[in-house]
């Protein structure tokens, strides 16, 4: 084609096959050729990650990695360490104490993770409604989520008191005895599960809302019109929707329970009788009370591992389900 009909062609007749490959269309920038180019094209971008990347390396992978280097040590903060190899972990896997905190952690467990999720689905249930007031309810469920560790800890110690707690003065007017509670080891970790759960039931509300503002009205609509009861529609049409969500906050409701520490370090020490003493705070006396620093970074490796088996399993267990949360 010559240079007069390229010009005369308009938009509408296409000259030939030359402007059929793409001849007119801009053509995009390419890429500088070589490593040194290339760094210098991606600088800006680099420059702007710079910060979060250095923030989660020296708060995370830096820590991490220097506590297996203490796990494999004796050391006691103040003389030189001793490196030791493997020794912690295999007095770890003979110490009754430890497996005594896992049993303590796995009831917390047991006792807290269902409750979270059923009252974080109940609640978000109630609130998920046009009432008079609804901003100011869902604002007083998550005020309990946001209350420090110290608060909900003298809170309990005032509710459960044996002598002067409110529950057990409660009891005594209703002619019922009054229990041992935080005192008592076969009640002190059940007193522990309600009052982590009013704190920690809004955080799943707050996930289960969400949820079920996403659920599309159409289809509860066309299940009422089909005949089926309110409890019906919910069972199975919502619930079926939630499902990503319920996998999701049951993992991780039960890593957190496994890191439970504040609760039970404002209330019962770990007693009475190590009947509360968890991983987290068996690590915590071993390594800031005890001062093996060694020995407490292997329970914390050891700690590790439970949570990233409980994880893996429930992961696993939620795809052949087919339910996918991650």
């Amino acid at each position: 084609m010559t240079l007069l009909q390229r010009r005369t062609a308009g938009p509408e007749h296409p000259g030939g096959p030359e402007d059929d490959d793409g001849a007119g269309a801009a053509v995009p920038a390419r890429r500088p050729k070589g490593f040194v180019a290339g760094l210098r094209a991606d600088l800006p971008g680099w420059l702007f990650v710079l910060p979060a990347t250095v923030l989660v390396l020296g708060l995370s992978v830096f820590p991490a990695g220097w506590a297996f280097l203490i796990s494999l040590q004796d050391w006691d903060g103040f003389s030189p360490p001793e490196l030791v190899g493997t020794a912690n972990y295999a007095e770890l896997a003979t110490d009754p104490g430890f497996w005594d905190a896992v049993r303590n952690s796995g009831v917390y467990a047991v006792l807290f993770v269902p409750a979270s999720v059923l009252a974080g689905l109940f609640l978000a249930v109630a609130l998920n409604r046009r009432i008079r007031f609804i901003g100011f309810y869902r604002t007083a469920i998550f005020v309990p989520f946001v209350a420090s560790a110290a608060a909900t800890g003298i809170l309990s110690t005032y509710l459960f008191s044996p002598q002067f707690g409110l529950v057990n003065n409660v009891l005594r007017h209703l002619g019922l005895p009054p229990q041992g509670w935080l005192e008592d080891p076969a009640q002190a970790m059940v007193v522990i599960a309600v009052m982590s759960l009013w704190g920690q039931a809004a955080f799943t509300t707050v996930l289960y809302l969400a949820a079920l503002q996403d659920v599309p009205p159409e289809l509860v609509e066309a299940a009422r019109i089909d005949g089926a009861t309110r409890w019906q529609a919910f069972w199975m049409v919502v619930w079926p929707q939630l499902s990503a969500v319920t996998v999701f906050t049951t993992i991780w409701q039960t890593i957190g329970a496994f890191q439970l520490f504040d609760l039970v370090y404002t209330t019962t020490r770990g007693g009475p009788l190590d009947a509360t003493t968890t991983v987290v705070y068996f690590l915590w006396e071993k390594a800031f009370r005890s001062l093996e620093f060694g020995y407490g970074s292997a329970v914390a490796y050891a700690l590790f591992a439970i949570t990233l088996l409980v994880t893996a399993g429930a992961v696993l267990y939620a795809r052949r389900r087919g339910t996918e949360a991650f």
